[in-house]
C-alpha cells in the first residue's frame, strides 16, 4: 500500500540531524509523500532544503500560533518569498487558547493573513486549533478560503462541527495519539468524517502512538515518521474500515488536497 503522511515536522531539531535515516525508514514502510510543516521563520529554510533533496517531501510554510510573538516585522513578505520558491502548502497556522501562558493577541491577525495568502494562491492550508473551535469556524466562514480545501490537522473539535466544517472545504487528519484509551471523544468525532475528507498523519516528532504500537522507537517520546504504517493500522481499527479501502481513500484525498 502507498502511504501518505498529511502532517509532520521532519525539520525538527529533536531528530538530531538524522533526517536522511528517517526518510529511508519511511520509504521502507511504503511512504510515498509527507507534508513537512514549518512553524516559524527560522525553520522555513530547513523545510525547503528537505523538499529540494527528497521527492517524498511536500513543503509547507507557516507561522504557528505558538511562535506569533517571535515574528519579524516583514514575516509575511518572507513567507511569500518562501512560497514563491516552494509552492506547496501554507502551514502550520492556526489559533490556540490551550497552551498555558500563550498570549492570544496577534493570533487572529496572523492566522487570517496566512489563510488569505493560501486562498489567493489556492494552496492547501494546514490548520492547528486548540480550545477555540467556535472562533475558528467564524473566521473560516468569513473567508476567503482556498478552493482546493484546507486541513484541520489532528482534528480534536466537537463531532457536531465535522459536517459544517466539511461543507467549508475541511479535511481531517487522524494521528496515532488518538488511539490512546483516553481519546474516546476524538475517535468518536472521526466516525463523522466523510470518507472523501479523511487523512492520516504522524505529527512527528509529536503525538506518538501508545508505546505497544510503536514500530520505530526513537526514545524520549520522539515520534518517528516511519510510524505512519502503524498509524494506518490504528486508524483501521478505530474507524472499522478494511485496510485496502482506507489506504485507497486516503491516497485519493491526499492527492486531491495536496497534489501528487
Amino acid at each position: 500500500m502507498r502511504l501518505f503522511d498529511a502532517h509532520n515536522h521532519l525539520q525538527d531539531a529533536r531528530f538530531g540531524g538524522r533526517q536522511e535515516e528517517l526518510i529511508a525508514d519511511c520509504t521502507a514502510v511504503g511512504l510515498s509523500k509527507m507534508v513537512v510543516n514549518g512553524t516559524r521563520e527560522s525553520d522555513w529554510p530547513a523545510v525547503a532544503a528537505l523538499a529540494e533533496s527528497h521527492d517524498c517531501v511536500l513543503s509547507s510554510f507557516g507561522l504557528h500560533p505558538w511562535f506569533v510573538h517571535e515574528r519579524s516585522p516583514d514575516w509575511l513578505a518572507k513567507l511569500k518569498q518562501q512560497l514563491d520558491a516552494w509552492s506547496g502548502a501554507v502551514g502550520e497556522i492556526g489559533l490556540d487558547r490551550w497552551k498555558p501562558g500563550l498570549d492570544y493577541d496577534g493570533q487572529e491577525e496572523v492566522f487570517t493573513a496566512q489563510l488569505r495568502l493560501a486562498a489567493e494562491r489556492n494552496l492547501p492550508a494546514s490548520i492547528h486549533c486548540l480550545k477555540t473551535w467556535g472562533r475558528l469556524y467564524e473566521l473560516l466562514r468569513e473567508g476567503p478560503l482556498p478552493k482546493r480545501g484546507f486541513l484541520l490537522h489532528s482534528y480534536g473539535g466537537p463531532a457536531e462541527m465535522v459536517e459544517p466544517l466539511a461543507k467549508l472545504g475541511a479535511y481531517f487528519s487522524f494521528p496515532g495519539a488518538f488511539v490512546q484509551e483516553r481519546k474516546t471523544r476524538q475517535r468518536d468525532a472521526f466516525h463523522q468524517v466523510p470518507a472523501d475528507r479523511l487523512l492520516i498523519e504522524t505529527d512527528a516528532p509529536d503525538q506518538s502512538l501508545p508505546e505497544d504500537r510503536v514500530t520505530h522507537p526513537l526514545g524520549q517520546a520522539v515520534n518517528h515518521p516511519a510510524n505512519i504504517a502503524a498509524v494506518y493500522e490504528a486508524a483501521v481499527e478505530a474507524l472499522g474500515q478494511p485496510p485496502e479501502d482506507l489506504a485507497r481513500r486516503v491516497e485519493e484525498n491526499f492527492v486531491r488536497l495536496f497534489g501528487g
